[in-house]
């Protein structure tokens, strides 16, 4: 059986796992709302960073990723991400972020309100999200790691 592949001949992943620290979450790419966004995430896999709390937006960690590009515009793009939601803020008036809602958020930045591009749903886990907030909140930056499944 083979593999799907994306428009570009790019291999096609549609689940993930995800590690913050030691809680891991299982997630799906939302390959069919923001297509461009997930083949440019997928391209970047095993993808690791950190997260912090964000200090505008509410409940949500972000992964500061300043200038990098994943040459994606706005597609599947909100403000209000619900709890297990990523966005991927490509750049613009602010730097490149990914965005991990954990409860309300209304996602802006110092230089005001911002949408993100929702690629990423969280599957299984969502009951220790405001665990990964409490932890970058009162720890500090905690690791996250994106994994194809």
């Amino acid at each position: 059986m083979s593999q799907p592949h994306f428009a570009d001949g790019g291999l096609r992943v549609t689940g993930l796992t995800i590690t913050i620290s030691d809680m891991v979450f299982d997630a799906r790419l939302e390959t069919e709302k923001a297509p461009s966004t997930c083949a440019a995430f997928a391209k970047r896999l095993p993808f690791d960073g950190q997260v912090v709390h964000v200090r505008w937006s509410g409940e949500a960690v972000w992964i500061p990723l300043g200038d990098l590009d994943f040459g994606v515009g706005y597609e599947n793009h909100t403000t209000y991400p619900a709890p297990g939601q990523i966005l991927l803020y490509p750049g613009g008036i602010s730097e490149t972020e990914i965005l991990l809602a954990y409860g309300g958020v209304n996602f802006a930045s110092k230089m005001g309100q911002l949408a993100g591009n929702h690629f990423i749903t969280l599957s299984s886990g969502l009951d220790m999200l405001p665990e990964v907030g409490r932890r970058a909140l009162w720890s500090g930056a905690q690791d996250i790691r994106f994994r194809s499944a």
